[in-house]
């Protein structure tokens, strides 16, 4: 079959398009960045004083929650890593770019937390049956600390909502504070005389908002290892939209992915009715996946219905 190159015009109108996605994906980049290395380092900074912490005074549910805090420090750290390498430029060798290396990383991140969360489980179902002394004035302090550290990184973060990847964060951050105030709830209640049970019960509440948060990045991450169909596009729609389009013939071969966490890719070949139709066929499939699912990055490849026409014959022979 024959290959239909698109015109200068065409290519000129392509390039001017894409240098237009760069500079829209990158603004605000500068600000982001300081936003999430402040963010990385407050969380992380917490979390190794809380393992300190949890140690010393003997708490589960502080060692639970620096796992949690541990989590939010690598989803703020896959942040800061997505807005750096976004930065980077397509190369021969990796002519998508680096975007996956955040997702390669998510997952790993979020499979070694399940490690964390087992070993947590484990330690508070032993201290179920055999009960061990715990600091809670250490517990209350630290865990306040902890709070009012959460508390700052939300404030930072909010301060850049023009980066997605920095109110990703500022959601994750939030679940923290849940686990800060269920270690301060731990602290009191051992402080008063309550029962030091409280302390493992609440180390696996938290330790289930870190199943919660790891099992959805999992999930999230397999499916863009997968190249899977961005949630938000129909698929079966959007067939059917480029088969309505004025001298399409039909669709096949339709691939839609997401190239990074926040731009879909689409790539088809589309059988013409008339060959000398394509430049108006292509310019108002472009503009129609791009206004009406926001897809921006497109590749199409006409071919003639005779072709297709040939190709079913052959089958049917």
């Amino acid at each position: 079959m024959k290959e239909v190159i698109e015109s200068t015009n065409l290519e000129k109108q392509l390039t001017r398009h894409h240098e237009g996605d760069s500079d829209y994906t990158h603004q605000g980049t500068g600000s982001s960045k300081k936003v999430l290395i402040a963010s990385v380092c407050l969380t992380l900074g917490y979390a190794v004083i809380e393992v300190i912490g949890g140690f010393l005074s003997n708490s589960l549910a502080l060692l639970s929650d620096a796992g949690h805090m541990v989590t939010d420090s690598a989803s703020l750290f896959f942040a800061l890593l997505a807005n750096v390498l976004a930065g980077r430029p397509a190369s021969g060798k990796y002519s998508f770019g680096f975007a996956k290396l955040e997702v390669l990383a998510a997952l790993l991140n979020a499979l070694a937390m399940f490690a964390v969360v087992l070993w947590i489980v484990v330690e508070a179902v032993e201290r179920f049956s055999s009960p061990e002394p715990v600091n809670g004035s250490s517990v209350f302090l630290v865990a306040t600390l902890g709070l009012l550290i959460n508390i700052a990184v939300a404030w930072t973060l909010s301060r850049d909502q023009k980066s997605i990847n920095t109110r990703a964060a500022l959601l994750h951050v939030m679940g923290d504070l849940l686990g800060s105030v269920a270690a301060i709830t731990a602290g009191i209640v051992i402080y008063f005389g309550g029962p030091v049970i409280v302390d493992p019960i609440l180390s696996i509440f938290v330790s289930a908002l870190i199943l919660h948060s790891s099992w959805g990045v999992v999930k999230t991450s397999v499916h863009l290892l997968l190249d899977g169909v961005p949630d938000n596009i129909p698929y079966q729609e959007v067939g059917s939209t480029l088969e309505a389009i004025p001298g399409v013939y039909a669709v096949h071969d339709l691939h839609i992915w997401d190239m990074t966490a926040n731009e879909a890719a689409l790539s088809s070949h589309i059988v013409l009715e008339r060959m000398d139709e394509w430049p108006q066929v292509l310019e108002k499939a472009r503009e129609v996946l791009e206004k009406k699912y926001g897809i921006s990055h497109i590749t199409l490849q006409p071919e003639p219905v005779e072709e297709m026409k040939k190709r079913f014959m052959c089958i049917g022979e």
